[in-house]
């Protein structure tokens, strides 16, 4: 009998995302897996230290192929031809928005094309989300993935054609652009823009199309995070809310008055709306927080873990 060839397979990185991945990896037999990463409560700092761009300059000296998850960056193109060169592929955007979508984009343009016709406006919305039976919480979400990806996701500038036009949309405004956006009943969404859509013209071949847009679906209900010298062990909720907006008092009134102040909500439905989210998320209470190396980004998803995961049995959703 002919010997079983082994995969050597190296993962990179332990967060939210690693476990099922690993797990479905483990299937096969013949794969031989090495998981580098440091203390758990590191990982997802660790997997950041390690970017595309080096990972796929060594893979391509070393001749072994690469699976990333990573958006196409420019940099990652520039190395297009050594990848050839080498004989190995470099498979990115391996998730299900960016991946998927592409795939069912290409199908349907092409079908359009062989008939005959143009695509005048583009529009490709996409959104992982906790099933509606399991979205029990006020914000309507939970998290699989980094919590801290999640959350940076939506202070990303964006940029877009639109009627012939580019525009484009700055992080501290990203979110105020979302929109309602009906697909079906039963399901409330909101879409904002999703980076850059300007250069899927080119690639999705679709040069007579005047508008291009891709965009996040959330559910209706859906910040800049630096490290602060002030945020030290021991502190409460409260205290942490009151530093992070300016309040004068941690009392729960004093602090909902200055979000209100600063948040200068479009809506006295959509104030009300978001402070029962922050109570719910304790933010506004005597709670003590759990900090993490004085940054308030960190010390969120600490408490958001704890409140925002999937439970057992809980599914989640893909709209596209």
């Amino acid at each position: 009998m002919a010997s079983v060839r082994l995969m050597k397979i190296l993962m990179l990185g332990s967060g939210m995302v690693a476990p099922p991945c690993l797990e479905c990896l483990s299937r096969n037999p013949r794969n031989r897996i090495t998981l580098a990463c440091r203390a758990l409560a590191k990982a997802e700092e660790l997997a950041a230290k390690f970017p595309d761009i080096p990972v796929i300059r060594s893979a391509i000296n070393s001749g072994i192929d690469v699976v990333t998850t990573s958006y196409v960056s420019d940099a990652m193109r520039e190395l297009d031809e050594e990848a050839k060169r080498a004989g190995i592929v470099v498979l990115n955007e391996v998730v299900v928005d960016p991946s998927v979508d592409h795939l069912y984009v290409i199908k349907k343009i092409e079908e359009v094309h062989a008939k005959g016709g143009k695509v005048l406006e583009f529009y490709s919305y996409c959104g992982g989300l906790p099933a509606p039976d399991c979205a029990d919480n006020t914000l309507g979400f939970k998290f699989s993935w980094s919590l801290r990806g999640a959350l940076l996701s939506q202070r990303n500038s964006a940029r877009f054609l639109k009627k012939g036009s580019i525009e484009e949309i700055s992080p501290q405004n990203l979110m105020a652009s979302a929109v309602p956006y009906y697909i079906v009943d039963g399901y409330d969404f909101v879409v904002y823009p999703n980076r850059n859509s300007v250069p899927f013209r080119e690639f999705y071949d679709v040069l007579e199309t005047h508008t291009v847009i891709r965009g996040s679906l959330r559910y209706k209900g859906n910040s800049a995070f630096d490290k602060q010298e002030w945020l030290k062990d021991g502190m409460t909720w409260a205290e942490i809310q009151q530093k992070a907006i300016g309040a004068s008092g941690t009392d729960e009134d004093t602090l909902e008055s200055k979000v209100k102040e600063v948040a200068r909500f479009p809506s006295a439905s959509e104030g009300e709306r978001i402070i029962a989210g922050l109570k719910w998320m304790g933010i506004l209470f005597s709670e003590k927080g759990t900090i993490v190396e004085g940054n308030v980004l960190d010390t969120l998803c600490v408490q958001l873990e704890k409140l925002m995961s999937f439970g057992p049995g809980e599914r989640d959703l893909v709209m596209l």
